[in-house]
C-alpha cells in the first residue's frame, strides 16, 4: 500500500528554517520564522510561565484525562479574556468555550463542526492569508472562496475591493477574518472598518469566524480585542479560534480555545454537545499542561500582573522596531506602512530575486513573499539587515 506513496515537498517555512540552521555563517539573521525574539535574539520563556510552572509542579496532584472541553478553569479565563469580563455574551449563556491543542486545533475542530452544520459550507478567506488557514479548513472538506484583503502596491487594506467581493457571499456562507495582527500581512481592520463588516455580515446574513492568534501584541489586549467584540455583540452566531501560542509564549505547549457564541444559551448547550462529539471522534481530549499554566496565571492576581506587564514589554518592544525599520530603510524607498501595520509580520513588497539574494549574499532569511517578522530584529541586527535591503534594493 505505501509504495505508491510520491515525496511530498517540504512546507516553505519548514524548509525556510532548515536551510537557515545549515548556514554556517556567524552572523546570519533569521526574519522568517515566526516566533517572537527579545533583544537577544532568544524566544523566552516568560517570567510568569516560569512561576505558573513552578507553582503547579508543587500542588499539581493527577495527570488524569481533562475530558474533551479540557478545563473548565481556563476555558472560562479564556471567554474573558477574548471577549471581556463584562460580556453579556458570557453572562446570559450564550458563549462556550473549549480547550483545543493550539489554535491550529481550534480551527480545524470548527472547520469540522462546520461541515457537520452543513457539508456543503463555504468560508471566505482573506488574499493573502496565514498559509495553514487553506489546508486546515479544505481539509475538512470546506469550500474556500477568497476576498481581496492587501493591496499589493500600497500594502494596505484594500477595503473597498473586500467589502465589494463579500457582497457576492450567500447567506449562510462564512467569513474568516483575522483579529488583530493580519498574518502575514501585519494591515488591520480600523474599529470603523470592523463596524463597517459587521453591517454587511449582518444584512447579508453571513456566519463570521474570527481567529484571534496574537491579542495583545498589537495595541494591548482590549485594544486588539475591540473590533471582535464589536461584531461578536452584533451577531446572532459567531465562532472564535485563539491561540496562546503569542502571547503566553507556549508555542510548544499548543494550547489554544475555540469559542462558539450562538443565539441563546439554549441553542448554544446544544451546539456545543455537538462540537464536543467532533472533538471526541478526532483527538478525544486536549494536553493540560499550557492550559494549566494559563489558567494559573490568569487565576492568580500578581502572576496576572507580571504577565500583562511582560507582554506589554512586548508589544512595545514590536511597535518600537516597526519604526526603527521604517526609518533605517528610507533611503531606499517609502517603508512607513511597516511604522503602521501591527504585530510580528509585514511584506516588504521586494521580489523573490533580492530575497534570495538577501539570503544568499547577506545571510538574511525571510519568506520568498518578503514577509518578515519583526519581532526577529533587535537594535544589534537591524542596522546589518538594512543595510542588506538597501544593497540589493540599489541594484
Amino acid at each position: 500500500m505505501f509504495e505508491a506513496l510520491k515525496t511530498l515537498p517540504q512546507d516553505p517555512i519548514l524548509q525556510l528554517m532548515q536551510t537557515f540552521r545549515e548556514d554556517t555563517r556567524p552572523d546570519k539573521v533569521d526574519l522568517g520564522i515566526g516566533v517572537y525574539k527579545d533583544d537577544a535574539g532568544k524566544t523566552p520563556i516568560m517570567a510568569a510561565v516560569h512561576e505558573a510552572e513552578r507553582h503547579l509542579l508543587e500542588r499539581e496532584t493527577t495527570k488524569s484525562y481533562v475530558g474533551p472541553a479540557g478545563s473548565a478553569g481556563f476555558n472560562s479565563a479564556m471567554a474573558e479574556l477574548i471577549m471581556g469580563s463584562d460580556s453579556p455574551l458570557i453572562r446570559d449563556g450564550r458563549t462556550s468555550v473549549v480547550q483545543t491543542p493550539g489554535g491550529c486545533g481550534a480551527l480545524r475542530m470548527a472547520a469540522e463542526f462546520l461541515r457537520l452544520c452543513e457539508p456543503d459550507t463555504r468560508v471566505w478567506v482573506s488574499t493573502p492569508t496565514w498559509a495553514n488557514h487553506l489546508p486546515l479548513l479544505g481539509g475538512a472538506g470546506l469550500t474556500i472562496r477568497e476576498y481581496p484583503y492587501l493591496n499589493p502596491e500600497t500594502l494596505q487594506v484594500d477595503f473597498a475591493a473586500m467589502l465589494e467581493t463579500l457582497e457576492g457571499a450567500e447567506a449562510g456562507d462564512v467569513v474568516l477574518l483575522h483579529g488583530c495582527c493580519h498574518n502575514p500581512s501585519g494591515a488591520d481592520l480600523s474599529l470603523e472598518q470592523w463596524q463597517e463588516v459587521t453591517s454587511l455580515i449582518q444584512r447579508k446574513g453571513l456566519l463570521p469566524f474570527v481567529d484571534m492568534a496574537y491579542q495583545g501584541l498589537g495595541e494591548g489586549l482590549n485594544a486588539d480585542a475591540a473590533g471582535l467584540r464589536h461584531l461578536a455583540n452584533a451577531v446572532p452566531e459567531m465562532l472564535i479560534a485563539a491561540s496562546c501560542s503569542k502571547n503566553f509564549g507556549l508555542y510548544r505547549e499548543r494550547t489554544g480555545a475555540l469559542a462558539l457564541i450562538s443565539a441563546t444559551a439554549t441553542i448554544n448547550s446544544a451546539a456545543t454537545s455537538q462540537l464536543l462529539s467532533v472533538i471526541r471522534s478526532h483527538y478525544s481530549m486536549p494536553p493540560n499542561h499550557g492550559a494549566a499554566i494559563v489558567e494559573t496565571i490568569l487565576g492568580d492576581q500578581g502572576m496576572r500582573a507580571q504577565w500583562q506587564d511582560e507582554l506589554n514589554g512586548m508589544c512595545e518592544r514590536i511597535l518600537y522596531l516597526r519604526h526603527a525599520f521604517a526609518h533605517a530603510l528610507a533611503p531606499v524607498g517609502d517603508f512607513s506602512f511597516i511604522a503602521h501595520q501591527r504585530g510580528m509580520f509585514s511584506f516588504l513588497g521586494i521580489s523573490p530575486e533580492q530575497v534570495n539574494r538577501l539570503r544568499k549574499e547577506h545571510g538574511v532569511y525571510m519568506l520568498e513573499s518578503s514577509r518578515v517578522n519583526v519581532a526577529g530584529l533587535n537594535d544589534r541586527v537591524l542596522p546589518q539587515v538594512a543595510a542588506a535591503i538597501q544593497d540589493v534594493m540599489s541594484k
